[in-house]
């Protein structure tokens, strides 16, 4: 019980990775920002939003009852879903601003998504591990 336990807060923190590279990413646009080119950026939002959205409806049908491992599945894809629709909309941004802020701004906010998909899983996974605990 302890180690699935473990193993759930271990899926979380692999979670957490994009989250974090994304705040190293939004560090260093901070600290030199120079903005994205903004074909390439939408060109590559659009490609990656096309395969995330696909998985994110395939586990869509099963993401309420089936546990933690297809709740933490579903949470990445409609994550990378949502960070791929912002991808896309922060392409056009920036051609129309020639500034690296909005780039920033979403990446920022897809550390946020990524850590709150986390805690989800985090909450998932300890009401089935005191529920298992309950049981004789």
């Amino acid at each position: 019980m302890i180690a699935n336990l473990r193993k759930v807060v271990a899926l979380a923190g692999i979670l957490l990775v994009p989250g974090l590279a994304t705040l190293w990413t939004a560090w260093e646009k901070l600290m030199a920002p120079m903005p994205p080119a903004p074909l390439p950026l939408s060109l590559t939002g659009l490609g990656a939003l096309a395969i995330n959205l696909s998985c994110a409806f395939m586990l869509a049908r099963s993401r309420a009852h089936s546990g933690r491992l297809t709740r933490a599945a579903f949470l990445s894809a409609r994550n990378d879903t949502v960070a791929n629709l912002a991808i896309i909309a922060v392409g056009f941004a920036t051609a129309y601003t020639h500034s690296g802020w909005p780039d920033l701004f979403l990446g920022l906010g897809i550390a946020a998504m990524n850590a709150h998909a986390a805690r989800a899983v985090l909450r998932v996974a300890r009401r089935e591990h005191r529920a298992a605990a309950d049981r004789p």
